[in-house]
């Protein structure tokens, strides 16, 4: 639909109603400039109907004052406020009736000129009723162009007064309804509710308007909505950090709040797989060629192959393995790159903790040692020289065969309690320094090389994390002892040790190719078995030997990991 312009209109509507208003004014002054000469024609008419009665006296004089009257009459009768009953606009009775009394008065002058003064008056009526009817005349224009005047002025205060009306309805129709609804709809919007109707108009200002209303309604609630969308965005966004947060706080907090073991960490994974309901966790801890140490979070480790993220367990210089993630939806990277840190940055500091509680602990022993040395073990070298001088002191007749026997027998229990305590001083006196039983294996067994011919080799799988620093000394003392016997008393040429994990339990095994377990159980006590035995119910374990097939004894200790040994 074409659309008009409300100005233009309006223009034209206060056009028309100025153009009525001025054609109306103008008319009246032109009906009332014309009409000021009617009073005077009116005067003037009636004034020739006196001067025709005051003619009839100087009818039969002939003087001088005749003519000056005739002069009179004349002038009146041809005066400019009579002359204008001739004008164009001038009714045609009227200028006939004008025409009929000069017509009238030559003849009435020529009675006059001809002092027939009988002749005069007797047509004196006639004249007369000529003037009357064009004093009448006048009077009906005059009165004619009042009525006139009057009549225009009604009709165009009447179309003035329809022209408003007109007006007035149209603006309230086409004006002032659309800026009602435009206010209506301008505090609908600023109340903040966007989806209002615009009234639609044909004039192009309004339309406009009502368009460029609605364009920014609609932008405002595009930007209304981004802007919500945005802070529902950054709500979710610090409510989602928040909650991250939270869970690092709690699991750090758990991780150093006690020992770090397997459920430990199975724990902190399941809190981490219940914020990341979608997702499938593992940790793994590796170093060097050591055994992996898998610990799956709750729902497991799916079958399926699927795309496979892992987030390094990396802490300063420190590698310790990693922590998969597999997830049916989008990785969240920085939460678990954050929780592989903790996870590295715990793991390292209760191994640093493990340290020094391994090297507090190995202090310790030493100083016992150092007390054994100087107390006991000087009291065996005393007894050991007391039993040489007694055995060299004792006469012929004083010698026996029964006390032969028990002199030797002294003799050898008490070099076999110097042994054995020289052991313990070396058991005791084994450095660890760092949590690390492969390194305190290798480094225990760089010793042990030197005492024998024997190849001794180590197969280590077990992941560094397993053990606890008390398990790691009662784990390296029975390997000391076994692999010592196994060098003394075995006849060895090659020895294996084997740290393995069995199902749930760790597995250790000492190997040897040797006489066999027949001639150890003859020597068993001299091969502190009972102190291993000791050592393994302190781990909550068992140890168990047996005979190889090629010839040889496996002694193996079995315990649980994740049970704190008996001190």
């Amino acid at each position: 639909m074409k659309k008009g312009s409300l100005t233009s209109t309006i223009l034209r509507l206060m056009l028309a109603l100025i153009l009525l208003s001025t054609g109306l004014a103008t008319f009246a002054i032109a009906n009332l400039a014309y009409s000021l000469g009617d009073a005077r024609a009116i005067n003037a008419s009636g004034s020739l109907r006196m001067q025709s009665y005051r003619l009839m006296f100087y009818a039969n004089s002939g003087s001088e004052e005749a003519d000056e009257k005739i002069k009179e009459f004349e002038a009146t009768l041809h005066s400019d406020a009579l002359k204008r009953s001739l004008d164009w606009m001038t009714p045609d009775d009227l200028a006939s009736q004008y025409l009929l009394v000069i017509e009238k008065w030559q003849v009435m002058k020529q009675y006059i000129e001809e002092e027939n003064s009988r002749l005069y008056v007797s047509a004196l009526k006639d004249f007369v009723d000529t003037i009357d009817l064009f004093v009448l005349e006048t009077e009906e224009f005059a009165a004619f162009k009042l009525k006139l005047l009057a009549a225009s002025q009604i009709s165009g205060l009447g179309l003035m007064l329809l022209i408003a009306f007109f007006a007035v309805r149209f603006t309230k129709r086409k004006v002032v309804k659309p800026l009602n609804q435009l206010m209506e709809s301008a505090n609908t919007i600023s109340k903040g509710e966007f989806d209002v109707t615009m009234p639609d108009s044909e004039y192009v200002e309004l339309s406009s308007l009502s368009n460029a209303l609605a364009t920014s309604a609609r932008e405002l609630s595009t930007l209304y909505n981004n802007l919500e969308n945005q802070v529902k965005e950054k709500t979710f966004a610090l409510t989602r950090a928040n909650n991250e947060l939270k869970l690092l706080y709690d699991n750090l907090v758990m991780l150093h709040s006690g020992k770090l073991e397997i459920s430990t960490l199975k724990q902190a994974l399941n809190q981490l797989r219940a914020h990341e309901p979608h997702s499938f966790l593992r940790l793994v801890i590796a170093q060097d060629d050591k055994e992996k140490l898998y610990i799956d979070a709750d729902g497991g480790w799916p079958i399926a192959s699927l795309s496979q993220t892992r987030f390094p367990l990396k802490f300063a210089d420190n590698e310790l393995g990693y922590l998969e993630v597999t997830s049916l939806g989008e990785i969240n990277h920085p939460l678990f790159e954050n929780f592989a840190i903790m996870l590295a940055r715990s793991i390292v500091i209760y191994n640093a903790g493990e340290q020094r509680q391994q090297l507090a602990l190995m202090e310790e022993r030493g100083v016992i040692a150092r007390e054994l040395h100087d107390s006991l073990g000087q009291l065996l070298s005393f007894l050991k020289i007391q039993v040489n001088l007694l055995s060299k002191g004792l006469d012929s007749q004083c010698r026996s065969p029964q006390v032969e026997e028990q002199l030797q027998e002294i003799n050898e229990g008490v070099n076999t309690a110097y042994v054995q305590l020289r052991e313990l001083l070396s058991t005791f006196r084994l450095t660890i320094k760092d949590p690390n039983l492969n390194h305190a294996i290798e480094m225990m067994l760089d010793q042990l090389r030197g005492q024998t011919t024997a190849e001794i080799t180590l197969e280590d799988k077990l992941p560094i994390q397993l053990l606890g620093a008390h398990q790691h000394i009662h784990v390296l003392q029975l390997t000391r002892e076994a692999t010592l016997n196994a060098i003394k008393h075995a006849q060895a040429n090659h020895i294996h040790i084997c740290c393995t994990r069995s199902g749930n339990n760790v597995k250790i095994s000492i190997s040897d190719d040797g006489v066999g377990l027949e001639k150890l159980k003859e020597r068993d006590q001299h091969f502190g078995i009972g102190i291993m035995h000791e050592r393994a119910s302190r781990l909550s374990g068992v140890v168990d030997f047996s005979s190889n097939e090629q010839g040889g004894t496996t002694v193996t200790l079995v315990f649980p990991p994740e049970k704190e040994p008996n001190q």
